[in-house]
């Protein structure tokens, strides 16, 4: 059996600069060394080692429709400061994957609605990349995503090219800008003005705190039932596996219980606290 706590040895194949600036965003493609991939689903995340310098919680950027892992990380402490001084053909490791993801089986047939803000747009990259590569299996597709200007957007070029063939991609910027041309404002007045039907539909929320809570009363307003809303929890995760505590809620360990957890969910948890 395969030590958990042992990672895997990883290449980085391409760094790509997402946001310039005092708060830098950069998307790491790595490719396992000595085996093809580990399976995994959209939703779940991994931790990757920084040799040396420690290891860190990153959720999967990428489908599992997709070639190897991207990671794309906000530059915020001593392991992610390392990892935006590294390169392409520079070794990491990787443990994974963890956690809980999202049930992607179980909303075959319905419309899908993701709402991201900032970096929070990461773990749904993962989703509508996957609904897109399997478009039979799903009804409409709608991406709703916002940041504070058009320069801390990520994945800029994916969404304008998802634009321009034609899928319904609803972008926003807090404040006005020369040539912007989509919807300026937060993104839960962005929700509110697109409306989505609840019917047949899941809605998937990540992004600031304040983001998520005014989005998920913005959602109920629109008829959503808490079982339609999804989200996902962010707590300092250390060892990965339920062990150490370091992201305990009441008796949920987010590093495997979650970080995925539909709205009925987690108000049940946060009851408890």
């Amino acid at each position: 059996m395969e030590n958990p706590y042992v990672p895997y040895k990883a290449q980085i194949v391409e760094v790509k600069d997402e946001v310039k600036g005092v708060r830098p965003i950069k998307t790491f493609r790595i490719k396992l060394v000595d085996r093809e991939r580990f399976d995994y689903k959209s939703g779940q995340g991994c931790l990757v080692s920084v040799f040396g310098r420690g290891e860190s919680w990153f959720t999967i950027a990428n489908s599992p429709t997709r070639p190897d892992l991207e990671f794309s990380v906000l530059k915020t402490g001593k392991v992610t400061a390392k990892l935006h001084e590294m390169k392409a053909g520079d070794i990491v490791g990787i443990r994974g994957p963890l956690g809980r993801a999202f049930p992607l089986d179980e909303w075959k047939g319905m419309n899908i609605v993701t709402i991201g803000g900032g970096i929070g747009q990461t773990p749904l990259r993962a989703i509508y990349q996957y609904v897109i590569d399997n478009e039979k299996d799903y009804g409409d597709l709608t991406i709703i995503y916002g940041a504070r200007t058009s320069r801390d957007l990520v994945y800029k070029d994916e969404l304008f090219k998802l634009i321009e063939e034609g899928y319904n991609v609803q972008l926003s910027i807090d404040n006005p800008e020369k040539d912007w041309k989509y919807f300026v404002g937060f993104v839960p007045d962005n929700v509110k003005r697109i409306k989505p039907d609840p019917k047949n539909t899941i809605a998937i929320t990540c992004g600031p705190p304040i983001m998520i809570k005014i989005t998920l009363n913005v959602l109920k307003e629109l008829g959503f039932k808490e079982e339609q809303i999804y989200t996902t929890l962010e707590r300092r995760m250390k060892c990965g596996l339920g062990k150490c505590g370091k992201c305990r809620i009441e008796s949920y360990y987010v590093c495997k219980d979650g970080p995925v957890f539909n709205y009925a969910e987690l108000s049940a948890m946060l009851e408890k606290v």
